[in-house]
């Protein structure tokens, strides 16, 4: 089947949402997550993004371990209008801040390892959204 050029990537995932929300769209060691679960997932932390100042376009840096979250984050930044900047936490820290230092984006979604891998010193300027509380700040957004 073509790939339907007119539509991004959330949109896509949207339109899934609809024809099955109860359907698997996630599975990570013993969690699973339907595509109505996650959608209201992204659809949450996008509106705190949102709130946090993202417009269309703008970078948003995302570090984190292979996760649900991690697919979250991703689908938030999406359809906050933004535009992810993936560093994966595996890579030397020094490569991470000259990406980050070229792309300069002003927030970013983490976890301890990335945090970690970051270091300190790199998160200074940003504005960081951690994504590993079981309860997070956006749990009650729509």
């Amino acid at each position: 089947a073509p790939y339907p050029s007119d539509q991004c990537i959330h949109e896509l995932f949207e339109a899934q949402v609809r024809r099955a929300p109860e359907a698997v769209a996630l599975v990570h060691e013993d969690e699973e997550l339907s595509y109505g679960e996650l959608n209201a997932r992204a659809n949450r932390l996008a509106h705190h993004l949102i709130a946090l100042g993202v417009r269309p376009d703008q970078p948003v840096a995302i570090c984190l371990q292979r996760s649900p979250a991690m697919v979250v984050g991703l689908l938030a930044i999406l359809k906050a209008g933004g535009a992810y900047l993936p560093l994966d936490p595996a890579y030397p820290s020094q490569r991470l801040r000259q990406v980050l230092e070229d792309a300069a984006p002003r927030l970013m979604l983490c976890d301890a390892a990335g945090r970690q891998a970051l270091g300190p010193e790199a998160l200074a300027g940003l504005t960081v959204v951690d994504l590993e509380p079981a309860t997070p700040a956006w749990a009650e957004l729509p």
